[in-house]
């Protein structure tokens, strides 16, 4: 089971799309589990979940975590697929319960009453490309699928 779950090809493409996925996430990872690039930190953003949103607090830990350490699992190629499935869930989730009422475009101009959720679709489209691929190239998966 843990060899499919890092197998994986020596492909370019998918570093890419990790590497560029997992810089984005770092910065909202940190914004979800500290006060850095004007986040809320971890209490705030829980309470966001719980309260605002009504998410139970496991799941919001849960969603915490996905971003908060899901972006050092795509930098390094570790556990790609497990990293790629919390923040490709996230998005789902996001878009559900909050964006998609808003339609697809992303509120770039402030005349909707919130974000669209073209930006999701994007991640997810990267998150599921990952899952099918893997790490690929220079991941930590990559070299233990090697080993294995």
């Amino acid at each position: 089971m843990f060899k499919r779950l890092i197998n994986t090809q020596n492909d370019v493409a998918a570093l890419v799309l990790r590497l560029v996925l997992g810089y984005v996430f770092f910065f909202h990872g940190m914004q979800k589990l500290t006060t850095l690039y004007g986040g809320y930190g971890f209490s705030g953003t829980m309470g966001f979940f719980t309260e605002k949103l009504g998410v139970p607090a496991v799941f919001a830990f849960l969603a915490i975590m996905a971003e908060g350490i899901g972006w050092a699992g795509l930098i390094s190629g570790f556990l790609t697929r497990i990293a790629a499935l919390g923040i490709t869930v996230n998005m789902i989730v996001a878009v559900k319960m909050l964006h998609f009422q808003n339609g697809i475009f992303m509120n770039w101009f402030g005349n909707q009453k919130g974000e669209g959720y073209e930006y999701h679709l994007l991640v997810i489209a990267i998150g599921v490309a990952l899952m099918i691929k893997g790490g690929g190239a220079l991941s930590v998966d990559r070299l233990l699928s090697d080993k294995k």
